[in-house]
């Protein structure tokens, strides 16, 4: 009795064994990508100009970003000027982001069909690799660089009711800062060169 149920067991580990490796590979579930190294939302999002999280040091440190800005708008008592503004740098974010996102979409795309034609060099993956990282980088740089921008045209009060009306706890590390050396209100960095 003892030596069957050993046997079943062992057999089950056998069984168990050959249906592991197809289970536990996450990258099966990829085959069907457009642009394998890109999910169809990572795609996107950088076509559009999205955020996807790159400015998160800016946003949890108290640096508030255009969009969030125009969101909660009637929360902060914007001025005219200030919506204006804030209009207009979301606007510029935007367009740049969104130049930005095509180009490693397309980048991305080249390496992928570089390595489908089974026929890539190593010169190729370093050339397209670093031109993917180089893109990436200013793409964060815009996007970290405009909370920056929003930062300087908001009070002290509005950042704190920005906090709140964005949910972010009172207190601790993340609390709002009044980032008074960086006030001066109509002070905008030149994000001209992302334009590349």
């Amino acid at each position: 009795m003892m030596r069957s149920v050993l046997l079943r067991g062992s057999l089950a580990l056998v069984l168990l064994g050959v249906a592991v490796p197809s289970q536990a590979n996450p990258y099966t579930a990829f085959q069907d990508r457009e642009i394998k190294a890109l999910s169809a939302e990572e795609q996107e999002g950088l076509l559009q100009g999205r955020g996807m999280g790159l400015a998160l040091p800016a946003e949890l440190h108290g640096y508030p970003g255009p969009m969030h800005v125009l969101e909660v708008a009637d929360a902060l008592d914007l001025s005219a000027e200030q919506r204006e503004e804030t209009e207009r740098l979301y606007r510029e974010m935007l367009e740049q982001a969104q130049t930005l996102g095509a180009r490693i979409v397309e980048l991305e795309r080249e390496l992928d069909a570089a390595f489908a034609s089974g026929e890539i060099t190593s010169e190729q993956i370093e050339s397209l690799t670093v031109e993917i990282g180089e893109q990436r980088g200013r793409l964060r740089h815009v996007h970290l660089a405009y909370h920056l921008d929003m930062d300087a045209l908001l009070t002290p009060e509005q950042k704190a009711r920005y906090e709140a009306a964005r949910g972010y706890h009172a207190g601790g590390d993340d609390s709002p800062r009044d980032h008074g050396h960086h006030h001066d209100h109509g002070h905008h960095h030149d994000h001209g060169h992302h334009h590349h």
